[in-house]
């Protein structure tokens, strides 16, 4: 049975991750050279502290903590700037929450973005549709390590395979399945035991699909 249902948000609830994409490709020329597509690709889903390693790596420099600490408040107030500007939830995402919320299905929000910037996301899709969240600055080890998502489990006192986590990210599906929960991945491609929404949807968004559906799928996903 379907106990408590944890959301990724950028890219999963809302479309932040070109917004993330601005603010990484705009790092990386500060610190001397400019990503590649392919690079950025590996920071999506991963911790902010991630994706300066991988821009500082890429452009050759050594940063100090003082250095990291900088880097993190432009990038935070940058994607502050861009999220009031551009933010809003992917299709069919809130009348899907709406319906499990009705039926009083614990939800939590379960994101690698800190604090800071989890709550402006959260309140542009709706922060009284869950029951709680996780972020990225309130666990030891983020996606993809598991533990976000044994935290959330335990908070709604579920075994987590009992527990759907949908997901975008490679990191973030990986992070679910190592904490043992079902996970549905709004993605191309995932790890072994994701089931893609696109198999069992047609496509890679929430559109068209309903509390009920979901609850067929989640029948049906590997354990």
């Amino acid at each position: 049975m379907l106990k408590a249902i944890f959301w990724d948000m950028d890219g999963t609830l809302v479309d932040s991750e070109p917004l993330w994409g601005i603010a990484t490709f705009e790092l990386s020329e500060r610190l001397g050279r400019r990503l590649t597509p392919e690079l950025r690709e590996t920071t999506v889903g991963g911790s902010v502290r991630h994706t300066i390693d991988v821009c500082a790596e890429y452009a050759g420099v050594q940063l100090s903590e003082a250095d990291y600490v900088t880097q993190r408040r432009i990038i935070y107030d940058r994607m502050a700037e861009l999220m009031s500007e551009q933010l809003e939830p992917n299709p069919g995402v809130q009348e899907l929450l709406g319906q499990f919320s009705a039926a009083g299905v614990p939800m939590l929000v379960t994101t690698n973005t800190e604090r800071e910037l989890a709550d402006p996301s959260i309140a542009a899709v709706g922060a009284s549709y869950f029951t709680g969240s996780v972020a990225g600055d309130e666990v030891t080890h983020p996606k993809p390590a598991p533990e976000m998502y044994l935290e959330a489990a335990r908070r709604v006192q579920a075994d987590p395979a009992d527990c759907l986590v949908f997901e975008d990210s490679y990191a973030g599906m990986t992070a679910a399945r190592a904490a043992g929960c079902r996970v549905i991945g709004l993605a191309d491609a995932g790890p072994d035991g994701v089931t893609l929404l696109k198999d069992v949807h047609g496509e890679t968004t929430f559109a068209g699909v309903t509390a009920e559906k979901v609850c067929d799928w989640f029948a049906r996903l590997p354990g």
